[in-house]
């Protein structure tokens, strides 16, 4: 099988920007490299430059704008992401929502410069919604167990099992992850186990004294 993505997003944690970054982007290279999994990272945009060209591990955005390049001041342009070394985008986090046209547009603009999209979304409809417009990944995050510490994988397996069911049935190229309140390899085991490509988390691994000890531990149970 494909080594399942595990996807670090830095969000705007203090302990996620500047030196501590590249700290968490430096664990997930040592992590990676140790077990074969694929470890990716979403830093600030102004991190996500640096750490694109100081490590290996894939960098992604996020958030993108649909728009072209040109007079569109502080907008987020897919071959500004390119430039600057992204491998790709997360998509309308709970955090960061679109309009569904804002969604498509941003998906287009990414597979235009090579670069891979993930959709966030919240439940089995909007996931199944997210697929039809072809990104590479759909991520599932119930908003009210996102940072809870509470893991959808174990609070809400159905909608996992659902959501990757529902993917499929519209686009089975779509892969899937899931995330809000991953915190274990066990977390994972069972993402993994429910059919998903990996998970999207962050406040256990950025908000952690020593993240290469919970990324080994996510990646224990593969």
């Amino acid at each position: 099988m494909p080594s399942p993505l595990i996807l670090v997003n830095l969000k705007n944690y203090t302990e996620g920007t500047g030196n501590r970054a590249h700290l968490i982007a430096n664990a997930a290279q040592l992590v990676a490299h140790e077990s074969g999994v694929i470890i990716g990272v979403a830093p600030t945009y102004i991190d996500l430059h640096p750490i694109s060209h100081h490590f290996s591990v894939p960098v992604y955005a996020q958030h993108v704008d649909g728009s072209e390049p040109g007079a569109h001041t502080g907008q987020i342009t897919a071959d500004a992401l390119r430039v600057a070394g992204a491998t790709g985008s997360l998509i309308n986090h709970s955090e960061r929502r679109l309009t569904l046209a804002e969604i498509d547009a941003a998906v287009k603009a990414l597979k235009v410069k090579g670069l891979v999209s993930v959709i966030c979304t919240n439940n089995e409809s909007t996931s199944a919604a997210a697929a039809a417009l072809g990104p590479d990944y759909v991520a599932i995050e119930p908003p009210e167990l996102i940072g809870s510490g509470v893991s959808v994988s174990k609070a809400n397996p159905a909608i996992i099992r659902n959501s990757v069911a529902a993917v499929h049935a519209v686009n089975p190229n779509v892969k899937v992850l899931t995330g809000a309140g991953i915190q274990s390899g066990e977390c994972v085991k069972i993402a993994r186990d429910l059919g998903t490509d990996g998970v999207l988390l962050a406040s256990s691994v950025v908000k952690s004294k020593e993240p290469g000890v919970v990324l080994r531990d996510l990646v224990s149970k593969l």
